[in-house]
């Protein structure tokens, strides 16, 4: 498979793009605390990184489906003032975007996070400039499926070859929403999933750091 042919790089947003971990467990713990929840593991609140905040807050918590939206809106108190910042650009990114960019593809953003707080993190850390499409969820919770976003990206883009296309990112769900559309797939090691969850998954291939991201994709 030539990456560096391909003319449509999407990526995922947190684990991928950005380290975000902190932010993300930081807003999670203050949407638990306003429940009495406090018997967890804090390291282990890492995992639920990726899969939409509503799915975990009914699987992992036992939440039904009225609480798990309330509780998202809480998680939302914080990361819109705090948490959202709480974050940094993997070492390597700017450089990367940068030489897609200069090569003339197009680079599209596809996260399952709201699309309103994906636009102010990407300007916050002044990359916005290098992407041509912005595409993730909805503040009512539609368009969270990560096959949706990518659709959505995708038609955002206007007509494209699927084959021209690649996905990017570090959890099963950017895998799996990548082979629902019928693109291809990078999975990453140096976000929050592990080399089990993306082979299982169904990953093109994988890689386990930037450079070797950027080696693969600019040649």
């Amino acid at each position: 498979m030539n990456f560096a042919k391909k003319e449509i790089i999407l990526f995922d947003l947190d684990g991928t793009l950005t380290e975000s971990g902190e932010g993300i467990v930081n807003s999670m713990e203050y949407a638990l605390k306003a429940y009495g929840i406090t018997d967890y593991n804090r390291t282990e609140l890492f995992k639920y990184l990726g899969p939409p905040l509503i799915d975990t807050f009914k699987k992992e918590f036992g939440f039904d489906d009225l609480k798990a939206v309330e509780a998202v809106e809480k998680f939302r108190e914080y990361f819109r003032e705090i948490g959202i910042y709480e974050n940094k650009l993997y070492a390597g990114i700017e450089s990367l975007l940068k030489n897609i960019s200069d090569s003339g593809r197009k680079i599209v953003l596809a996260t399952s996070k709201a699309e309103v707080f994906a636009v102010r993190i990407l300007e916050h850390f002044k990359i916005i400039k290098y992407f041509n499409v912005v595409a993730g969820s909805e503040l009512d919770g539609s368009r969270i499926r990560k096959g949706e976003v990518i659709r959505y990206a995708l038609n955002k883009l206007g007509t494209v070859e699927l084959d021209s296309a690649v996905m990017i990112g570090d959890r099963k769900e950017d895998i799996l929403g990548a082979k629902e559309v019928g693109i291809d797939s990078i999975g990453v090691l140096y976000g929050y999933g592990s080399l089990e969850e993306l082979k299982n998954a169904g990953a093109t291939t994988i890689v386990e750091t930037v450079e070797e991201l950027n080696k693969i994709l600019i040649g």
